[in-house]
């Protein structure tokens, strides 16, 4: 195996690097050709459940487009099933469940996740990846309580997450029980993965951005908190992401967290301005990616010397990468932000 790659690692802890780190949320699958052939077999559930399979689908990014970290391919609705929820990811909808949450008592019903039992699938993945296939740090990931909870009481994707916020406000017994449930179940899961090899963490609180700064402050801060706290102890950096929640760039650096994932909407230097001071990570608009390559590299140039003058910066897209993509576009750019974030960085 070639020399271990641990320059996102150094990015994220604020050491020296000699270039920009560059991953790309949803690397794993979406536009990829042998991807796209698996998927005509399997569903997205089913490869997770392969764990070689599922190894070969996170680790190809990695090999062709040279990205500085891999992230495991799985859903954020993963570990739902192990605490008692019957979630099932439909094509073209995403996360559909069953059996909602509606009352504290539904809460009270869930149980405990056991990784060994429950996620074992996951656990193997990351083993397989990391003792025998990478020479990149591999990312494990979790969704953070609000957008889990999100799922659980609409019973699947929402656009505006009505009944969220509503039961949020409505029935605060509930919504803190389902806070401090949906921790233990994330402390759990991100401590297993991280047993199991995993080099860095990135919670997503995806859907976050649909709460104003007073609410986040009430109703989610403190799990956050509470949460990467304890993942602290376990020695990996831990990056903070959502879409759509620039007003609370602020509240997640607050957050015991190293890196402050951006989207597109709130550029590295205005972040930098509103005094965020730890590293950062973002932030190419991904529907820049069907531009022509001169527009790519325009964008991507700011976005690199916005970061390389912040300080510790690791590239990434606003969001995911989505199907329409080519594979071409990513490798191309991820030899651009190596290579000019190199010549800023003699």
């Amino acid at each position: 195996m070639t020399k271990f790659n641990d320059t996102l690692l150094r990015a994220a802890r604020g050491e020296k690097i000699d270039h920009t780190p560059a991953w790309y949320m949803r690397q794993a699958g979406r536009s990829q050709p042998e991807y796209l052939k698996i998927k005509e077999k399997y569903s997205l559930e089913e490869i997770t459940h392969q764990p070689e399979l599922c190894a070969y689908v996170t680790k190809l990014p990695v090999d062709q487009y040279n990205v500085d970290a891999a992230i495991l391919y799985k859903d954020i609705v993963t570990p739902l099933p192990g605490i008692g929820i019957d979630v099932k990811i439909k094509a073209g909808i995403g996360p559909v469940i069953s059996n909602p949450i509606r009352s504290v008592q539904d809460v009270h019903n869930l149980g405990d996740l056991s990784p060994q039992d429950d996620i074992p699938f996951v656990l193997e993945t990351i083993k397989i990846l990391t003792k025998e296939q990478l020479n990149v740090p591999l990312i494990g990931f979790a969704g953070a309580p609000f957008t889990l909870a999100s799922y659980m009481i609409e019973g699947g994707p929402s656009k505006s997450y009505n009944l969220t916020k509503s039961f949020m406000v409505s029935e605060p017994e509930a919504w803190f029980a389902l806070m401090d449930k949906l921790a233990d179940m994330t402390i759990t899961y991100i401590t297993a993965q991280v047993n199991a090899g995993a080099k860095a963490i990135q919670i997503f609180d995806s859907w976050v951005g649909a709460l104003n700064v007073s609410d986040y402050r009430i109703f989610i801060k403190p799990v956050m908190t509470r949460i990467f706290t304890e993942l602290r102890k376990l020695n990996v950096p831990l990056i903070t992401f959502g879409v759509g929640a620039s007003h609370l760039a602020n509240e997640w650096h607050d957050l015991p967290v190293d890196v402050v994932g951006l989207d597109w909407r709130l550029s590295i230097k205005e972040a930098g301005a509103r005094g965020l001071t730890k590293p950062l990570q973002g932030n190419l608009d991904p529907s820049l990616l069907l531009a022509d390559w001169s527009i790519i590299e325009e964008r991507a140039k700011v976005i690199i010397e916005q970061g390389v003058e912040h300080g510790n910066h690791i590239f990434n897209l606003g969001h995911g990468v989505f199907p329409d993509v080519k594979p071409a576009t990513l490798k191309r750019l991820t030899e651009f932000v190596h290579e000019y974030s190199a010549q800023l960085r003699k």
